[in-house]
């Protein structure tokens, strides 16, 4: 009887997850059937669940005749990347810091840094772009980089505090015996060792830079340096009417490096994530 219990169980569970499944991939499963229809099949009604009419015509003209997109894809492999390495620099310093230097105000910085988490971005906007203008930083990849890193910065930083308070001082201690100095243990001890929670962070910035919407369309105001999120909503997004296998399709083209970065490193971001939490 409880072995009965147990398999009903399971497969309520599996039902569920599988209606949970549905659910989460239905949206980029109809992004791709819409790609490849064209623009009156996409605004039929009632919707076609199988393609009528399957054309590559709209991939075709991705890139031969808007091919101005790829200057925004572009742009967004270089922020996102740039954004990635300078949030990873310092968020490692500061989380060293944080964890093998304990001062008088250590507690109050860490709930400083978490709670700057709690506000929505949007709130933080009018000060950044009144500080970026001030500097001369508006309409620029630099400004942008350093806006995107200081808003993903405290998440990385508080992760990577967990992968260096769960590193035993005894073996930087013993290295110090040994004669390094603080700069080399950290770089050829402390560094290896969080090298999964470095992992980890990274791909998560590059995935929040990477569908930034609000920071890109705040701060860039030439199209030519636009994004990838912002490039589509004020280009190919009409007042009046849209493109709608256009849209989709240019949609699928920019999915295409998360899934990648997902079907290559998931499990490593993974790991990184539980051993950050468990540890310390």
């Amino acid at each position: 009887m409880k072995q009965n219990k147990w398999s009903a169980l399971k497969v309520i569970s599996r039902i569920v997850l599988l209606i949970v499944f549905v659910f989460l991939l239905f949206p980029l499963f109809w992004m791709l059937l819409t790609s490849f229809k064209t623009n009156m099949e996409a605004f039929r009604y009632p919707p076609t669940f199988i393609v009528e009419e399957a054309t590559l015509q709209n991939y075709v003209n991705l890139f031969t005749v808007n091919n101005d997109f790829f200057v925004y894809y572009f742009n967004n492999f270089k922020v996102s990347g740039l954004t990635t390495l300078t949030t990873l620099v310092v968020s490692i310093m500061a989380a060293y810091v944080l964890s093998r230097y304990k001062f008088k105000w250590n507690a109050a910085l860490i709930v400083l840094i978490t709670a700057s988490q709690m506000f929505p971005l949007v709130s933080r906007l009018i000060s950044l772009y009144s500080t970026l203008t001030h500097y001369n930083l508006i309409d620029s990849h630099f400004g942008l980089i350093l806006a995107m890193t200081a808003s993903q910065a405290p998440f990385t930083t508080m992760l990577m505090t967990g992968f260096f308070d769960g590193i035993p001082r005894d073996i930087e201690e013993a290295a110090y015996v040994d004669g390094a100095g603080r700069f080399k243990s950290f770089f050829s001890i402390a560094l290896p060792l969080t090298k999964s929670g470095i992992l980890a962070g990274g791909i998560f910035t590059f995935l929040q830079a990477w569908d930034d919407y609000l920071h890109a369309v705040t701060l860039i105001q030439t199209d030519s340096f636009r994004t990838l999120s912002a490039g589509i909503a004020l280009r190919y997004l009409g007042e009046l009417s849209y493109d709608w296998t256009l849209i989709n399709t240019i949609s699928i083209i920019g999915t295409i490096p998360m899934l990648l970065l997902f079907f290559f490193f998931n499990k490593y971001m993974i790991k990184g994530i539980v051993a950050g939490a468990v540890k310390g």
